[in-house]
């Protein structure tokens, strides 16, 4: 083993003399076949979702980056602290630790971007923040790695694919610029394409787990240990990350928004660098955490997801009860009750969140029910 932590008080060097029999196959047609049709599908979603960005809105969050500069607070600062602090606790092993810091500072994934659409966040800051993690990992990455490394005496040093963060970022950009375009020139046609890129993009995430699972069946060995560590990680990103945007006073939109970029992490860019940087025995301890983490990122983003519209629905209904003429709503829009202002996940973020609010800085007490703008229209 090359990773030798085990002189060191603060790495997690309980079992450092144990090996997993087996060598990591190399990937087949199937694999080749499923990651070539993975990526255009990919591609096409990008381009789908970026039919809900508008440039103006863009700007302003690159023109005030207050949002962004919380998400890669999140990103870099909260998530690689996560994974050394679960490393250390539960006391892994000398590479499934390296493994578990590797995820943790890697950038946002494009999951978080379909997560987002699903929960009526922020798809201008969504995006935005996925393409600046991307571009800021160039540099944070080798240095959280640095910080985080530094007391394990690792004997050699872990490589940082620099070429797929670049192509991760082309396969980002230019789709979300094409989908731009076409929100600027036929807005009623990307109502649309936005649509139907939602719903593919929900069948895409469970065909790629599923299918990602299979073709890694002979790879995957992970121990409760892991799978506990796995389980736990992403849902502390989530809630680490909206806690944070609520105390920097951020909308609810883009609390939810900042809380799915923190906790989804790019798990393509993880496994790469555990390829590149470990030999095949030592990649048979270590690949099961992404894959396993992968598989609870998903599931996590669909109760995420199904908690929001359960609730949203609940809200809604309650507000149909409670207004149920549309004219009387209008004329009563300052007598809301505090309480009703106040809740905690507002209908009308449906409308608010899909083209992106008007400022940067919206106090999350400001939104007002769907019933007063749906009655009123």
């Amino acid at each position: 083993m090359r990773a030798n932590c085990s002189n060191s008080s603060a790495c997690p060097a309980n079992s450092s003399g144990e090996e997993w029999p087996g060598v990591l196959p190399a990937p087949g047609n199937l694999a080749i076949v499923f990651s070539v049709l993975s990526a255009l599908m990919m591609g096409m979603l990008m381009f789908s979702l970026g039919c809900s960005v508008e440039i103006r809105k863009l700007w302003l969050h690159i023109k005030r980056p207050w949002g962004i500069a919380v998400g890669l607070l999140c990103q870099f600062g909260l998530m690689p602290l996560i994974a050394y602090l679960l490393a250390t606790s539960f006391s892994l092993k000398p590479l499934q630790a390296i493994a578990v810091l590797i995820m943790g500072c890697c950038p946002g994934g494009a999951i978080s971007n379909i997560l987002t659409f699903w929960v009526d966040g922020d798809m201008d800051l969504s995006i935005t923040m996925t393409a600046c993690s991307t571009v800021a990992a160039l540099g944070m990455m080798p240095l959280c790695l640095y910080l985080y490394t530094w007391s394990w005496d690792l004997e050699k040093n872990v490589t940082i694919p620099y070429q797929n963060l670049g192509i991760s970022l082309v396969c980002l950009t230019i789709p979300v610029a094409f989908g731009v375009y076409v929100n600027y020139r036929w807005t009623k046609q990307s109502k649309i394409i936005l649509k139907i890129g939602a719903i593919a993009g929900g069948v895409l995430l469970l065909v790629a787990s599923v299918a990602g699972l299979v073709l890694a069946r002979e790879s995957w060995h992970p121990d409760i240990t892991l799978l506990a560590v796995s389980f736990i990680f992403p849902s502390t990103g989530h809630i680490t990350g909206f806690l944070l945007a609520l105390l920097t006073h951020h909308s609810w939109p883009r609390c939810r928004t900042i809380s799915l970029e923190t906790g989804a992490q790019n798990i393509q860019m993880c496994v790469t660098m555990l390829q590149l940087s470990f030999s095949p025995e030592e990649l048979v301890q270590m690949i099961s955490f992404p894959l396993s983490y992968g598989l609870f990122q998903v599931l996590d983003g669909f109760l995420i997801v199904a908690a929001y519209k359960i609730y949203k629905r609940r809200v809604k209904n309650k507000h149909k009860r409670k207004n149920p003429g549309g004219a009387e709503s209008c004329h009563n829009k300052t007598s809301t009750s505090p309480k009703e202002t106040s809740a905690f996940l507002e209908v009308n973020e449906e409308v608010a969140v899909t083209h992106g609010p008007s400022e940067p800085m919206d106090p999350p007490m400001t939104a007002e029910p769907t019933g007063h703008i749906s009655s009123c229209a």
